[in-house]
């Protein structure tokens, strides 16, 4: 049990500085042992140093549990305080000479998304803004701002984000696609009765929670058609349609990730232009924020521009 002095005089000096750091890093993980791996330390040390600020202060910042950590109130305040404060001092060191945009960004974006549609665009960018880098991540899980160096994530969802801020990006339409040889062979062509025959190929990570066959059987019931039970799984939607290009089945196409491979001829629209709204969206998030930065904002625009 610590024995916090009165907070009357309580203060900081010098030596808390460090411990204001290893606090920063605890309160972002909740987890003394993962604040330690940051930190090249021991959880014991972070223990330490989080008792010695505490008294400095004469503030309970964590309420310690079997097995886990909580901030307590005024640990929560401190902690956005901190926050604030360490991401004020980062912008003041991102900025370019000359008064330049510039600095980094940590996009975080769905596979299918980052590979057919945002990282194409990606010269374009930095030809606008030579003094920006940034670094795109890619992945199927949503991003924990807090504990994770990411600024904004692009997402393929329903717009359910709580506690963050997301703007719709751009809306999205499907169809099945395949090959022209695929369509040949299984007599395809304005036959969507033939897909019995057919192996379907899936997306089983669509969105967040889906089933692994949600976009066919959403496809299936706007459509009124009985589908095969033949598929292959593949985790990323640009996966399925370059399984599709090589004649293993037919799958559901994303019109903004699939037109170039349409425009090219490499796959048709079997059943003809009879595009379903989709029952996602692309959408831009990002934590709360106030102001932007500068760099953030710039991409932002940059990608509104893009998608219009």
């Amino acid at each position: 049990m610590l024995n916090l002095p009165p907070r009357l005089g309580a203060g900081l000096n010098g030596s808390q500085f460090a411990n204001l750091y290893t606090f920063q890093a605890a309160a972002r993980h909740l987890s003394f042992a993962r604040a330690a791996q940051e930190l090249c330390l021991t959880p014991s040390a972070v223990s330490h140093r989080i008792a010695r600020l505490e008294q400095g202060l004469g503030l309970r910042l964590f309420q310690r549990l079997p097995r886990q950590i909580r901030l307590t109130e005024e640990g929560e305040r401190i902690f956005l305080i901190l926050q604030g404060t360490l991401e004020q001092l980062h912008e003041a060191l991102q900025q370019a000479p000359g008064g330049e945009i510039g600095g980094a960004l940590a996009i975080y974006a769905r596979p299918s998304l980052a590979a057919c549609w945002l990282v194409p665009r990606l010269a374009k960018f930095s030809a606008r803004y030579p003094a920006l880098t940034l670094d795109v991540r890619v992945g199927n899980d949503s991003v924990d701002f807090r504990t994770q160096r990411i600024d904004l994530a692009l997402y393929y969802g329903r717009g359910e984000f709580p506690g963050l801020v997301a703007e719709q990006l751009m809306d999205e339409r499907i169809a099945p696609v395949c090959s022209p040889q695929y369509a040949e062979r299984h007599g395809l062509l304005q036959r969507p009765e033939q897909l019995r025959q057919c192996t379907l190929l899936h997306d089983c990570l669509a969105w967040d929670n889906a089933a692994f066959d949600a976009e066919w059987a959403y496809w299936g019931r706007q459509r009124g058609v009985e589908l095969p039970a033949r598929h292959l799984s593949f985790d990323r939607s640009d996966l399925c349609m370059l399984a599709a290009g090589n004649h293993a089945g037919i799958a559901i196409g994303r019109y903004r990730l699939v037109r170039e491979r349409l425009a090219s001829g490499e796959l048709i629209l079997p059943f003809g232009e009879f595009w379903l709204p989709a029952p996602c969206a692309y959408y831009l998030v990002h934590p709360p924020r106030e102001p932007l930065p500068a760099r953030l904002q710039a991409f932002i625009d940059w990608l509104r521009e893009c998608a219009g």
